[in-house]
């Protein structure tokens, strides 16, 4: 962990709180801090900062300090279509470092349906396994996550309702090449939205579907990719081009 992070109801009014779980043990046998000293730590989707402390016995206890404001969602989302449960419990914590603002979990028609019976969407497993991705990151803000079992119904009628969005990608082998200089040339504070099919790709009508909404297919180069790998190749590339964006 590179940052202690508090969930809201863990905070006393005078900035105290009390920690007996993993982030307590981390705090006395990894980080072996001393009472007096101060970790790194923040508020889940609010203020960065320290927390002196107070106690390191059996139980924890903090005096929380904020020093930055709440983080700026990030301006990227990810519509990915369900991958096997074992890769989607892999990439929550992937995501969340990373740095996604919103997590749309859609199906598709390579995707297998029992996939949604899976105890990985389940919203307690998924707020911690993003926490862990936070907490490695040095953030506070959590990804919003929606799961949509109707692929067309999402991209037709719901996908405008999550933007406005200056750009739309869709992974692709074979496509395009990736719009590196254009995506930095967009307002800092610009929302892309990045499209990751299931293993098996997406089929042409589900391709269609999506560039008619906006969609550009774009490609990381020849090779294919897992779904996993393809989410982290296509989400470093635009947070790449998205930090050479200019301010306002």
């Amino acid at each position: 962990m590179n940052l202690i992070l508090l969930e809201p109801e863990e905070l006393q009014p005078d900035g105290t709180a009390v920690l007996t779980d993993a982030r307590a043990r981390h705090v006395r046998e990894v980080l072996r801090a001393a009472p007096g000293e101060q970790i790194r730590a923040g508020v889940v989707d609010g203020a960065l900062g320290v927390a002196s402390v107070l106690e390191s016995g059996r139980q924890l206890r903090l005096q929380f300090e904020a020093t930055a404001e709440r983080p700026p969602r990030p301006p990227v989302d990810l519509l990915l279509a369900l991958p096997r449960p074992k890769v989607l419990n892999r990439l929550w914590s992937v995501l969340a470092s990373l740095g996604v603002g919103r997590i749309l979990i859609s199906n598709a028609w390579k995707t297998e349906r029992n996939y949604f019976d899976t105890h990985v969407l389940e919203p307690a497993h998924i707020r911690k396994e993003l926490l862990a991705g936070l907490q490695q990151a040095r953030d506070t803000r959590l990804p919003v996550v929606s799961v949509h079992r109707q692929f067309k119904k999402l991209v037709e009628d719901e996908l405008d309702g999550f933007g406005p969005y200056a750009a739309r990608l869709v992974g692709h082998p074979g496509a395009g090449a990736f719009p590196r200089g254009r995506l930095a040339r967009l307002p800092r504070d610009a929302r892309v939205l990045v499209a990751v099919g299931p293993e098996g790709g997406w089929t042409p009508y589900e391709l269609e579907l999506l560039q008619s909404r906006g969609f550009e297919a774009v490609s990381w180069g020849p090779r294919i990719l897992r779904t996993d790998t393809a989410c982290v190749a296509l989400l470093s590339l635009v947070g790449a081009a998205r930090r050479e964006a200019p301010q306002g």
